[in-house]
């Protein structure tokens, strides 16, 4: 999910007064807090740590559920909890018993903090806060937050810190203390129901993101990559542990100062191997977003295309689903059926040699409910996104993607993303996690 304000920093602004509650509940709240010992991430020597990668099985779709996420265990006692996998937002948030004032329905009980939150001095409310500063009068004051996303959703709470119980791939358990957001107030306003989960795994490279904390506690390198299958699933990892995969495409990031997301480009789209007209895209890799948005020009020439293409040979009609869809004489039951009636796209970039996104049929159609196809390509300026162009999980399938933010270049290589990589001895060991 993006956020807001043109892929910059969330707009974060003064809690409202509900806020104060969480300061009532922590008083009677006092539990101690334990780092395992020596499994502790803190107990073992920063140079023996670096190079880790932590492998996480993921659940969902693209439609019709619209999200992928991943189940983790956080506190002491670790409990599970179900998140929505977000590389356009770095900020991670549970939804919280603080109590909670506006909480949607989720796979398990909201998160109850242990400790009381982290207050406006702390180095990461000044990160999560950045380049503003925390809307603090004092500095002992908790340290609040509101996010909010381009579907119009957002999430207010408070920072706090817990454990994380992650099983590494060498075998070791780390137990790193992090900070994410207590969210007690969510709101989504849009047509649609809410995600089905806990809360949001903020994956960009923000200082307040869980890569960043991991990479600053010396457990794994700032690398995170997903693996979206096409059937549903796949899986997501931390580290770079998979970053030397035969067959990568990698592309350099483009960045700019304020922002955290994952853009790239500029970018010339094809179709059907032909120049489509449209050129100089910058583009952002959101997992957080179900399908894929241009801008309003390139939007209107890539529905063109398909239209003149299909000429006729499927009749257009109104499907809930997505805006644009097509029927054939009897429902279709996948997208395979439909695939000789489309031509690929693919995303040409410029400043990497013969670096190409390919977007197969299947990577920018779904098979509704209604047996129809219907256009996984959307308009951006209909929902605030303005000039800018997001690459959404339906581009993502059957891919694993990777963000390097060490080597700031993000890449990509065809994969069976319902075969989790080869650690033999990790998943034997540890088959809980499947």
């Amino acid at each position: 999910m993006i956020q807001s304000d043109s892929m910059g920093p969330s707009r974060l602004i003064k809690r409202r007064s509900a806020g104060s509650l969480f300061i009532e509940a922590m008083r009677f709240v006092v539990l101690s807090e334990m780092f395992l010992g020596c499994f502790s991430a803190s107990n073992q020597p920063i140079s023996n740590r670096m190079g880790h990668t932590v492998v996480f099985p993921l659940q969902g779709n693209v439609y019709p559920q619209g999200f992928y996420s991943v189940s983790l265990r956080i506190g002491n006692p670790p409990k599970p909890y179900t998140l929505d996998i977000d590389s356009g937002s770095d900020l991670t948030w549970l939804q919280c018993d603080a109590p909670c004032v506006s909480c949607t329905k989720a796979p398990h009980p909201p998160y109850k903090p242990n400790k009381g939150p982290i207050t406006c001095n702390d180095p990461m409310c000044s990160a999560l806060h950045w380049p503003s500063k925390p809307p603090c009068k004092a500095s002992h004051e908790q340290c609040d937050y509101e996010v909010s996303y381009a579907d119009h959703g957002s999430s207010l709470g408070v920072l706090v810190h817990d454990i994380f119980s992650l099983q590494l791939t060498n075998g070791t358990l780390a137990a790193p203390r992090l900070a994410f957001g207590c969210g007690y107030d969510q709101s989504y306003p849009g047509p649609n129901a809410p995600p089905f989960v806990d809360g949001v795994l903020g994956l960009g490279y923000g200082k307040s993101s869980i890569v960043t904390q991991l990479r600053s506690l010396g457990l794994i390198r700032s690398i995170v990559g997903h693996c979206l299958s096409g059937r549903g699933g796949g899986f997501l990892f931390l580290g770079d542990g998979l970053s030397t995969t035969p067959g990568i495409i990698w592309t350099p990031m483009s960045r700019k100062s304020g922002e955290s997301a994952y853009a790239l480009g500029p970018a010339d789209l094809l179709f059907n191997g032909q120049n489509s007209g449209v050129k100089g895209l910058r583009l952002v890799f959101d997992s957080g977003s179900s399908y894929t948005y241009f801008n309003a020009q390139a939007y209107k020439t890539t529905l063109s295309l398909v239209r003149k293409y299909l000429n006729g040979k499927l009749k257009e009609t109104a499907d809930e689903s997505l805006p644009v869809c097509w029927r054939g004489a009897k429902p279709f039951k996948s997208i395979f059926e439909v695939k000789n009636y489309f031509k690929p796209f693919a995303l040409s970039f410029t400043k990497a040699k013969s670096a190409q996104l390919q977007l197969p049929p299947e990577s920018y159609l779904i098979i509704s409910k209604h047996g129809n196809a219907c256009l996984g390509i959307l308009n951006g300026s209909e929902i605030g996104l303005g000039d800018s162009n997001v690459i959404g999980d339906i581009a993502f399938q059957d891919k694993m993607v990777i963000y390097d933010n060490e080597r700031q270049q993000i890449g990509w290589v065809p994969k069976d993303c319902n075969k989790l990589p080869n650690y033999e001895t990790y998943w034997q060991k540890y088959p809980q996690l499947l």
